[in-house]
């Protein structure tokens, strides 16, 4: 998958000066893709994503897209890491405290 690069910060003349990468956006409606893989939540990857669509420019929706589970070898046992459900948990948090202002006119997490 192609990814795409946006602006978040523009030098002298207009120029982007930094970038970040995303995994889509439309933009008539201004929405943000982003898709973690495996263990993102483990890595704190949806933090990131979090923090950085919420710089780009003109965006005005996330889309978050995270694995329902992902199943991985620990000290040689299987252990289930449940990323819906943790982001969810974690999303729910953000918005229920009002302490972390999100730009968002809207936020979608779906899992697959």
């Amino acid at each position: 998958m192609e990814r795409i690069r946006l602006p978040v910060l523009f030098g002298e003349q207009g120029t982007p000066r930094v970038t970040y990468e995303v995994d889509g956006f439309h933009d008539e409606l201004g929405i943000t893709l982003a898709v973690e893989a495996g263990r993102a939540w483990m890595g704190n990857a949806l933090y990131r994503d979090l923090i950085r669509a919420s710089l780009v420019v003109d965006a005005n929706y996330l889309a978050l897209g995270v694995m329902n589970g992902c199943r991985y070898q620990s000290s040689g046992r299987t252990q289930i890491n449940h990323s819906y459900a943790e982001t969810k948990d974690m999303l729910d948090a953000v918005y229920a405290s009002g302490c972390l202002q999100l730009p968002f006119k809207g936020l979608l997490l779906f899992g697959y």
